[in-house]
């Protein structure tokens, strides 16, 4: 019997550097806010040489696990979920350009998921939230006929209700997911009277909340994205 050949590939010096700088940050030996040992200590350590350590210390920038400033020593990054998901922006922007599918399979899955945050927030909401609320609303309706920030007001309402969950993840899949939709977020609704539209719906909305009343907002947050999914095309 004969056997497929399994050829083992030998790896790029810089990769097994990158797994060992991984591996220190991941073990604990490097704490979020250490500053990396200098190139000399690296080198010494590992036996190569300095191309491999700046390109394996490079690949940790681009995952965003440190943070590389010009004169100064790599740091190890504090991760967060809000972190992680920049780190995936330009990827997912690129996808969603590329398929007409991809942006109406987001646009349902932000329907799905700020449909159990209306739910979640209005179990939770506060006078404090309410006031943030409104807050966002009276600043929206001032940039009226100010896409850019109508439009920024708009999205930090929407994050504001995720945030009264208390769970750092929801927030940051809300701006994730807002942040990938606004690149197809015509502007065309501020120059067709929806932008009003929009302000009662977010009334509607942050009235439900404040009333604790979980199966309204969730009821009022459903036919205000239903509506406004129009809004984002390609």
């Amino acid at each position: 019997m004969t056997h497929p050949i399994e050829q083992i590939v030998r790896r790029k010096l810089s990769d097994e550097v990158f797994d060992r700088l991984e591996r220190m940050i991941t073990s604990g030996e490097l704490q979020p806010g250490d500053e990396m040992p200098s190139e000399r200590v690296l080198m010494e350590r590992f036996g190569v040489g300095r191309p491999a350590i700046r390109e394996a210390m490079q690949s940790l920038a681009n995952k965003g696990l440190v943070n590389i400033s010009h004169g100064e020593r790599a740091k190890v990054l504090q991760l967060t979920a809000q972190s992680i998901f920049r780190q995936v922006d330009l990827t997912a922007k690129i996808m969603l350009s590329q398929s007409a599918d991809s942006l109406e399979h987001l646009k349902s899955a932000r329907i799905f998921f700020e449909r159990g945050m209306a739910r979640e927030a209005a179990q939770r909401t506060k006078q404090s939230d309410v006031d943030a609320l409104r807050d966002i609303i009276d600043r929206q309706r001032r940039a009226l006929g100010h896409a850019e920030e109508f439009i920024a007001a708009d999205m930090h309402f929407h994050t504001r209700i995720a945030q009264i969950s208390g769970n750092p993840i929801f927030v940051a899949v809300s701006e994730a997911m807002l942040a990938w939709l606004k690149e197809y977020h015509t502007e065309m609704l501020i120059w067709t009277g929806k932008e009003k539209l929009t302000l009662v719906e977010h009334e509607e909305i942050l009235e439900r909340l404040a009333a604790n009343d979980a199966d309204g907002a969730e009821a009022a947050v459903l036919k205000h994205l239903e509506r406004s999914r129009a809004l984002y095309t390609k």
